[in-house]
């Protein structure tokens, strides 16, 4: 295995399982301790992952961007669940942004009858809206980037600055109130800068999980965002910046089982 394909499965092998030891690293990538030792020693250089005693660890504020699959599996309950909630706001005859991400998509099976027209970078939305006529689909176009299942820009995301969004429905990697809102992939950015630049009213969908942690880049502020659709009811330092910033936080009702 090429050293680079192999540090880079050595990233998503210990994003899955938090942390491993060398020895395990070892024997899973059939090298040796001193090749191990030497990978880990540039991720750890990189700031993606950390030494810890008897092995290394994900960096705790840092989020991967992990291939599109991967993540689709990730927390699937909870991302259907604020994909469903996010869907209750869009009314027939809006004109929407989705973004990419695996959260987003999920909004698709409560859109899709609809009459709605929507703008996206989303290749899994625009291949489940092709059976579905009352959806109008505007792609934004450009190179496909594999890794978030979405077509990325190069340059200015010009397409954008000639509809008038009413409601852009955002993922991200990670939301903390010292760094915002973050995104994993460099590419991306510009798109999301101008999707909530150029929407009326931006709605950011995040599960639990993504709380207090940050990606590559910045592309908005927490205060840029209108409604903050997630799972749970988040810390109270995020609620009590909500109503400085006038933030509408959404979260499904609790379970009945949970009630109990």
């Amino acid at each position: 295995m090429l050293k680079s394909k192999r540090i880079q499965e050595i990233k998503t092998y210990v994003a899955e399982r938090q942390v491993v030891s060398l020895d395990e690293l070892a024997e899973h990538f059939s090298v040796s301790k001193n090749t191990i030792r030497r990978d880990i020693q540039e991720l750890v250089e990189s700031g993606e992952i950390k030494k810890v005693y008897g092995g290394v660890a994900i960096n705790d504020a840092t989020t991967l961007l992990l291939p599109f699959s991967e993540r689709q599996v990730r927390n699937k309950h909870e991302k259907e669940l604020i994909g469903k909630l996010a869907a209750q706001c869009v009314n027939d005859g809006d004109i929407i942004f989705i973004d990419s991400g695996t959260t987003t998509v999920e909004m698709f099976e409560h859109l899709k009858q609809k009459e709605i027209t929507i703008i996206t970078s989303n290749l899994d939305f625009i291949v489940r809206a092709l059976a579905y006529p009352n959806l109008t689909i505007i792609c934004v176009g450009g190179m496909l980037e594999r890794k978030t299942s979405s077509f990325v820009s190069l340059n200015e995301p010009s397409i954008l600055l000639s509809y008038n969004i009413q409601k852009a429905f955002m993922a991200s990697t990670g939301i903390s109130l010292e760094i915002g809102v973050t995104n994993a992939s460099a590419l991306e950015t510009e798109i999301k800068r101008t999707a909530v630049d150029r929407s009326m009213r931006t709605f950011l969908l995040v599960d639990h999980t993504k709380f207090d942690r940050y990606g590559l880049m910045t592309y908005c502020q927490l205060s840029d965002v209108d409604v903050l659709v997630t799972d749970q009811v988040p810390d109270p330092k995020y609620l009590d910046y909500a109503r400085i910033h006038e933030i509408e936080i959404l979260t499904p009702a609790p379970e009945p089982s949970k009630l109990r």
